[in-house]
């Protein structure tokens, strides 16, 4: 039996050591199961970070309790951290979105879209309204076949001032999208406009509604995929 210089045996210190390592791995398990319903999660590969836009994008204002909602002063912290930590080569972006806050969603679009890491997004159920330059703003996009987006002009909730002065704010808010969106993909300037304002395809409002391929023909994505071909094609440009 040895004892360390402290006079305390060594066998009980890894003992003790060990006990303290099960406790946390328990907590830790009832944890996993108390909040994703899932006894074991798989941990990602540490040299991709997954970032997860899910439900509407809460901006200045909190969002009712009932709704699903990704804050974006969560995903911020998470974009630099993931960009300052040199173990991490390559972003992985999941977005299902109904839209949300302007102002935050265009927040999040210009911070992915100025990161030196490569970044792959991943339109899965849907990436309407503000979503759109959020799936955009990657390196490399895709869209599953069955996911849809939703292109329109801008909407404002609440209180609106009848001047010349908030329809300008309106009209430069709309060129900020549209100019964003012109630079990170590839559809030409005369069909996106022409799509946010379509009065036919959405009963009661204006905009058009892409469904997976339609998304990519018009050159709004790249490619029509799934989870492999994103990581597939992020390990590629984490190659280049």
């Amino acid at each position: 039996m040895q004892n360390n210089e402290y006079g305390f045996n060594n066998n009980e210190q890894d003992n003790d050591n060990n006990e303290n390592q099960d406790l946390r791995e328990e907590k830790q398990r009832s944890n996993n199961i108390k909040d994703f319903g899932n006894q074991e999660l798989p941990m990602p590969p540490e040299d991709i970070h997954f970032i997860s836009i899910i439900g509407e994008i809460e901006g200045h204002m909190v969002s009712q309790p009932q709704k699903k909602a990704t804050k974006y002063e969560h995903i911020i912290p998470q974009l630099l951290a993931a960009e300052r930590d040199p173990k991490i080569k390559g972003i992985l972006i999941l977005i299902n979105t109904v839209g949300g806050d302007v102002e935050a969603g265009l927040a999040l679009s210009e911070m992915i879209n100025s990161m030196t890491k490569p970044k792959v997004s991943l339109v899965l159920g849907g990436g309407h309204s503000i979503g759109v330059p959020l799936a955009t703003s990657s390196d490399y996009s895709f869209i599953v076949p069955t996911a849809t987006m939703t292109l329109h002009p801008i909407r404002m909730n609440g209180l609106v001032i009848g001047v010349p002065q908030t329809f300008r704010y309106f009209q430069k808010m709309q060129q900020r999208i549209l100019d964003f969106i012109l630079r990170t993909s590839r559809i030409p300037r005369e069909s996106l406009r022409h799509l946010m304002y379509e009065t036919d395809e959405i009963a009661n409002d204006v905009g058009t509604i892409l469904i997976g391929h339609e998304a990519v023909e018009c050159g709004l994505i790249d490619a029509v995929g799934g989870l492999s071909n994103a990581i597939d094609k992020l390990y590629e440009l984490i190659g280049e």
